[in-house]
């Protein structure tokens, strides 16, 4: 159950990023739950420690682990647009 949990917060918090990042009618669904996914996994390794609290990795829905993968999505969003078009827009 916490697999399926996580791609649902992942793809709504990979869609929120694209809707952020004005990238949201260049991507569908499934670069939506990747970029939510990968970008909760980096924030969760990297900024999660330095931040304090748990990632949302290990089942931990609060508002600053949720927080911190947004952020995680955004950045990991904006960097793949600076590879695939020189730019972050």
């Amino acid at each position: 159950m916490g697999i399926i949990l996580m791609l649902i917060v992942g793809g709504i918090l990979g869609w929120l990023a694209s809707i952020v990042m004005r990238t949201d009618a260049q991507q569908g669904i499934f670069l939506n739950v990747v970029v939510g996914v990968v970008g909760a996994l980096l924030a969760g390794f990297i900024l999660t420690p330095i931040l304090g609290g748990a990632p949302i990795t290990s089942g931990a829905f609060d508002i600053r682990s949720l927080l911190v993968s947004f952020l995680g999505a955004v950045v990991l969003l904006a960097i793949v647009n600076l590879v695939r078009r020189g730019a972050v827009r």
